[in-house]
């Protein structure tokens, strides 16, 4: 298996968060901080879809696509749905994970995994795969939409060999996936994902982390497996469990669709986890310990299915310079409703909730994550604003319509903002505290996604199509 051109040991090792070098982009927020900004430069302001003007190269995925692509080792992954059907003899519904050549856009190979029989409760029909996939070291790991942890050989079978231990692939012809292990939530664990399991998994050294997605039944009340994990601590190389946290318990109020991350805060390594019950915790990777925990809703917001103002989180906690951004939001079901972001100090012990806060900015529901550049924070909300926040104070310096809901994250890249939009629009802003429009693109079908830029290329990913874009 190939080597990682950039080991994450070292980026995940620095307190100071800094945009990335040129390089690649190989799990949900670059590196452990999530941190949506990148340090890629020469990245276009405009392009053009129908002519192909700064248009690399246009893949065709699925029909239904939120799994954010992921660029390492030559390769670009993505989850999706099986609507393109590659392979006649894996029909049907089924999530998907596929894989391109970074280079020039080549299929190289998928892995399809059909529906839970629950149906919609567990695995919601046509959504595909919404994990964003993380690399290192020739391996890939993502959670499926049946609740299974995988850990893929980056090669699939195209080397002709099946890694192991797992050997029992149905299919394994030179362009499927070749699984290393797999770790099944839903049968081993008693995990009921509701709805989807959408988490993204986070690599640190040679640990991975991911959120289980365990959650309530069809009733929306019902919680059928309050015992079951909520957090995982997996050994990435053998996919054992190293520990395990059931903090939300009988608390959980929908799902748990966030995913963790990772910081080295006053000396101390932590992995942050964005329970269901509205609270943010910390802990120490290696052994499970809890740090501190922080409520990030008001003590008198009250949860009533999509109607009240207590809300789940279902952004990824951001770390830089030892302060933690989060955002809460619930279901897009639930549609739009009162939230907040928080800004709050990372060093503490025990519960935080009345000594850590930073500072607070008034805010719509959101499923999205920030990205922090210079003295800003960008955060977008489902309703369709971005704000850009000043770094210290939380004070807002400008707000952007879209117009639109949103999904995605905002992300920044070369001096400019990049965020799409549910009409399929992908914005572009001059990234600084005075706000000003670069161009605005339509893409023809919506973007759930957030963009990502690697190695001189800029990814847009749309529900049908992703698009490698650079002068």
């Amino acid at each position: 298996m190939p080597t990682a051109n950039l080991p994450l040991s070292v980026a995940l090792a620095a307190t100071l968060a800094v945009p990335l070098p040129a390089a690649d982009w190989p799990m949900w927020g670059g590196d452990g901080d999530r941190n949506m900004v990148s340090g890629e430069s020469g990245i276009p302001r405009t392009w053009d879809v129908k002519d192909k003007t700064n248009i690399k190269w246009v893949a065709e995925i699925g029909s239904q696509s939120y799994g954010n692509p992921v660029v390492a080792e030559g390769k670009v992954y993505l989850g999706t749905n099986n609507e393109l059907l590659r392979d006649p003899e894996q029909d049907g519904d089924r999530g998907v994970v596929m894989v391109f050549n970074e280079a020039d856009g080549e299929f190289l190979w998928q892995i399809t995994h059909p529906k839970l029989a629950a149906g919609r409760v567990n695995d919601w029909p046509e959504q595909g795969v919404c994990s964003s996939p993380a690399v290192k070291d020739g391996m890939v790991y993502y959670v499926s939409n049946r609740a299974e942890v995988l850990a893929l050989d980056a090669e699939g079978f195209m080397d002709g060999e099946n890694d192991g231990p797992y050997k029992d692939e149905e299919h394994v012809s030179e362009t499927d996936g070749d699984i290393i292990w797999s770790l099944n939530m839903y049968d081993d664990l008693g995990v009921f994902p509701h709805n989807m399991a959408a988490t993204s998994p986070l690599i640190v050294d040679d640990m991975l982390f991911v959120n289980t997605s365990n959650g309530v039944d069809e009733s929306h009340v019902n919680i059928p497996s309050p015992r079951a994990p909520s957090f995982l601590a997996i050994d990435r190389l053998t996919g054992e469990i190293l520990w395990e946290d059931r903090s939300p318990g009988r608390n959980i109020l929908h799902g748990q669709w966030s995913s963790p991350a990772y910081a080295e805060i006053g000396g101390r390594k932590q992995v942050i986890f964005a329970g269901g019950d509205g609270w943010l915790r910390s802990f120490v990777p290696e052994s499970g310990e809890l740090l501190w925990k922080f409520d990030a809703n008001p003590k008198d917001s009250e949860w009533k299915q999509g109607r009240g103002d207590r809300n789940n989180i279902i952004a990824t906690p951001v770390v830089h310079e030892g302060i933690v951004y989060i955002a809460v939001g619930q279901d897009p079901e639930h549609g739009e409703g009162v939230g907040h972001l928080w800004a709050l100090d990372g060093g503490g012990s025990g519960d935080v909730t009345a000594s850590a806060v930073v500072w607070h900015h008034p805010f719509r529901r959101t499923i999205s994550t920030v990205a922090i550049d210079g003295s800003i924070v960008y955060a977008a909300n489902f309703s369709g604003f971005l704000h850009a926040l000043d770094l210290d104070s939380g004070k807002l310096l400008w707000e952007y319509d879209m117009l639109a809901a949103v999904w995605g994250s905002p992300y920044v890249v070369d001096g400019k903002v990049m965020i799409g939009d549910e009409d399929g629009d992908l914005s572009v802003l001059k990234a600084g505290r005075e706000m000003e429009t670069l161009s605005e693109i339509n893409f023809g079908n919506t973007i759930y996604s957030t963009p990502v830029a690697a190695n001189g290329t800029l990814y847009i990913m749309t529900r049908s199509h992703l698009y490698a874009i650079a002068e």
